[in-house]
Formats: structure tokens, C-alpha cells, sequence
């Protein structure tokens, strides 16, 4: 537990169980953070809860009444204690006590070798696959310490041997590093075909780590030549289709290998850089230019097709000539062409503060964000004036932002800065958003 207030629940949670509360009851549905409470809590409880530090006497008192005799509230307590020896004693019963194999889990870590030893023995001969399953989240909790690697090692062993359906289980953990090892495992063993692995890796939510090992191993499970034709398709379709980039560029990747190089063109405009530098790759790999293809696309101005990603795709061919079809596309009727022509511009090294501080005035705010971002090198060669205006409490609010950005980026000595922060004082955040930019 983090810090003095979770060690008192805790505590709190020992006292319930010494009063002899059943454990079901005083935890009724546990996680694993809650037995590593548990076990942190009865040690609080011995040297701050009520009645101070136990006694000498209680350890002999629980060694000789015979630990085997106590209901799962106390032997908990008593895996959990403090004394070594008491922990020990309480080993044994445990094995009959299924309740309590969370506590020989955390045993097995523990720092007196005695009682590590004792439980590894117990849960090596109990931990089956169902065990294994359940016990998951914990072992890997535990394994994260100095001793835990045991348990790691031993579950790893089980789940191997263990029917498909109880490491699925572990499929839909909520415990990140539980899942990823499940299809980790899963995809060393080969118990996933290609297409259910094409699937996990495109489903949305998806752990990105998990992704990205799926992915991976459903293109190196898919053979060059499938039979029959359309199997390509139910591997490659969901990863062509993955919100993930790192999904859709593996699976436009593939389509070289696979033979069917022409689907990537598409693919030159995705709203990924990544996923475009892989197109790029498969197109010219075919025998194709992606840059002609990108001029073609950007040819016409007022095109209402034309795809953002084509835009700043011609400019990451770094051809200053490529300017002259993104100077016209600042007009074109869609906000996110016109943000990706000031973005491609800059790419390019071209987005020079006269020519670009029109779209300051932009309705939309995305294209005005970027349009500030190319303009901030420039800044000190824009009319003080002309900003001031775009400051002004009438102005959209986006407009008054890129403009004060701008104000206290081109201000060296330090007049328009108040200006601008006095200008924001109506709007708290406005001012705030100014403090941060102001120049150290």
C-alpha cells in the first residue's frame, strides 16, 4: 500500500478478521492489491493498531494451540504475521483451505527463507490450470518484487501445458501485463490461427502492446500463397482497417509480399505518417511513383475529394517546387486541407509570416492552431498592430489566442507581453496560456 492512510484500512482490515469476522465477509470480492493489503495491514496492525505491539506471548499461544484448528479469518492472520515461525506453522493448513491460496502466493516471495520455501512446495503441488488462471493477476504482482520470479516461472510451466481455454481466460484480464503475456504465450504456442490474431490486433481498445503482437505474428503466420485466394483478405482486411497505425502499416506492408502491391496507392494519404512511408515503400517497390501520384491528387485546388493525408504527403517528399500546388490548397473548402497545406508548407521550410497570417482570421480553430505553429519562427516580422487586434476581447477566442502567442513570442522587450497578458485578464486560462508562453 502507498501511504499512511491505506496502511490504516488496511489495518482496519486485519482488526475485522482478529474480531473473528469471516473472511468472505470482510473480503467479499478480492483482488490483488487487496491480499498485498492484507498482508501489509496485519504487520501495521501488530506495532500501531489497538493495544499497541503484540505481545511475546501471542506467538506461542498461536504455535502451540495449533494453527490447523484456526477458521480461515485467523489463519490469514497468521500467514500474514510478522514472526517467521508463525507464518510457517500456517503453511500447512493453508493446503486445504483454497481461500487462502492468495496468501501462500504472496509466501512465496517472502523474505525468510523457511517460509519461501514451504510455500513454493504448497503451490507447486497445488496450482493447476484453473488455479493458474485465477491466480494470475497476483503472480505477476508478486513477480515484480526481488523474490518473485518463482511464481512466474511456475505459472508460465502450467498454463503451457494447460488446455487453450484457460489461458483465453487471461485474454480478458484487467491487468495490462496479465494480457499481453496470455497472447504472448498464446502466439509462441501457436494456439491462434492467423485470422483471429489479424482480428485481436484491429479490435478497438485493444491493449496497443497486444496489437502490435498480433499484428506481427498473423503476417508472419500468413504464407506468401494462400489457398484458397480470398484467405489473404481475412487477414489482411482487418488490418487494413485497424484504428492502430502501427496495424495498418504492417498489414500495408504486407500487401507487397502478398502480391497485391496496387492496394496500397490508397493508402499514400492515410492520416498516419508511418502508414504513408509504408505505402510509399510498397508503391515504389511495384515499379510506381507515389510522388506523381501525390501531384495528381493536389493538382486541383477546389477539389472537395481530395484526402488531408495527400497534402502533407507530397510536402514529405521535401520538393520546395511541390509549394506552388500547396500555396492554392489555403483556400480550399475543407478545414483539414487547409491546415495540412500550412503544415506541408512548413515541412518544406516555406511558411514565411506574410503569405500565411491571413488564416489567422480562419474560422476553424485547427487550421489557426496551425498556422500559429508555422508562424512562431516569424513572429517578430508580424505587425504589432495587427496582432494587437486579433487580441481583442471580440475576437473568437481561438483568433485571441494565436494572436497573443504570437505577441509575447515576438516581444524582446517585454512591453507587449504585459499587453497581452493585460488583454487576457478577462479570461483566466487566456492569461494563464500567456504566462507560459512569455520567453524565460
Amino acid at each position: 500500500m502507498g501511504g499512511e492512510t491505506d496502511l490504516r484500512d488496511a489495518g482496519a482490515l486485519a482488526e475485522l478478521l482478529a474480531r473473528g469476522v469471516p473472511l468472505a465477509q470482510a473480503l467479499p470480492d478480492p483482488g490483488p492489491y487487496d491480499w498485498l493489503a492484507l498482508d501489509e495491514g496485519v504487520r501495521w496492525r501488530s506495532r500501531y493498531g489497538p493495544g499497541g505491539p503484540q505481545s511475546g506471548g501471542e506467538r506461542p499461544a498461536l504455535l502451540h494451540a495449533g494453527t490447523a484448528l484456526l477458521d480461515d479469518s485467523r489463519l490469514a492472520l497468521a500467514l500474514c504475521h510478522r514472526d517467521g515461525r508463525v507464518r510457517a506453522a500456517a503453511l500447512h493448513p493453508a493446503k486445504t483451505r483454497p481461500a487462502l491460496l492468495p496468501l501462500v502466493v504472496i509466501r512465496c516471495a517472502d523474505w525468510a527463507e523457511p517460509v519461501r520455501t514451504r510455500a513454493r512446495e504448497l503451490l507447486e503441488a497445488t496450482l493447476d490450470g484453473d488455479w493458474a488462471t485465477a491466480l494470475a493477476p497476483l503472480l505477476f504482482l508478486v513477480g515484480r518484487g526481488e523474490r518473485g520470479a518463482f511464481g512466474l516461472r511456475l505459472l508460465d510451466g502450467v498454463l503451457r501445458a494447460a488446455p487453450d481455454d484457460r489461458l483465453r481466460v487471461l485474454f480478458g484480464s484487467p491487468e495490462p501485463g496479465v494480457r499481453r503475456y496470455a497472447y504472448r504465450l498464446a502466439v509462441e504456442t501457436w494456439r491462434l490461427d492467423p485470422v483471429e490474431l489479424a482480428r485481436t490486433a484491429a479490435r478497438r481498445g485493444e491493449d496497443p502492446v497486444v496489437q502490435h503482437l498480433c499484428a506481427t505474428a498473423a503476417l508472419a503466420a500468413l504464407p506468401d500463397v494462400f489457398h484458397p485466394a480470398d484467405a489473404h483478405e481475412a487477414v489482411l482486411g482487418p488490418l487494413l482497417s485497424a484504428r492502430n497505425p502501427r496495424c495498418r502499416s504492417a498489414g500495408v506492408t504486407a500487401l507487397r509480399r502478398t502480391g497485391r502491391p496496387q492496394r496500397a496507392e490508397p493508402f499514400l494519404a492515410d492520416r498516419s505518417s508511418v502508414v504513408r512511408a509504408c505505402a510509399r515503400y510498397v508503391v515504389r517497390q511495384a515499379g510506381g511513383d507515389p510522388w506523381t501520384w501525390y501531384r495528381a491528387q493536389c493538382a486541383a485546388p477546389d477539389d472537395p475529394d481530395l484526402a488531408p493525408g495527400a497534402v502533407i504527403g507530397l510536402a514529405e517528399g521535401h520538393q520546395q517546387a511541390d509549394a506552388e500546388l500547396l500555396w492554392p490548397l489555403l483556400a480550399h473548402p475543407a478545414p483539414a486541407v487547409r491546415a495540412r497545406a500550412v503544415a506541408g508548407l512548413r515541412e518544406l521550410d516555406l511558411a514565411h509570416g506574410d503569405r500565411l497570417r491571413r488564416l489567422l482570421d480562419d474560422p476553424a480553430p485547427g487550421v489557426v492552431r496551425e498556422t500559429t505553429t508555422a508562424l512562431l519562427p516569424w513572429a517578430r516580422g508580424l505587425p504589432a498592430e495587427w496582432l494587437l487586434e486579433r487580441a481583442a476581447p471580440e475576437r473568437p477566442r481561438h483568433v485571441r489566442v494565436a494572436a497573443l502567442r504570437l505577441l509575447t513570442a515576438r516581444d524582446g522587450s517585454g512591453e507587449l507581453r504585459a499587453v497581452a497578458r493585460l488583454l487576457a485578464d478577462a479570461d483566466p486560462e487566456l492569461r494563464a496560456r500567456a504566462e507560459r508562453w512569455a520567453p524565460r
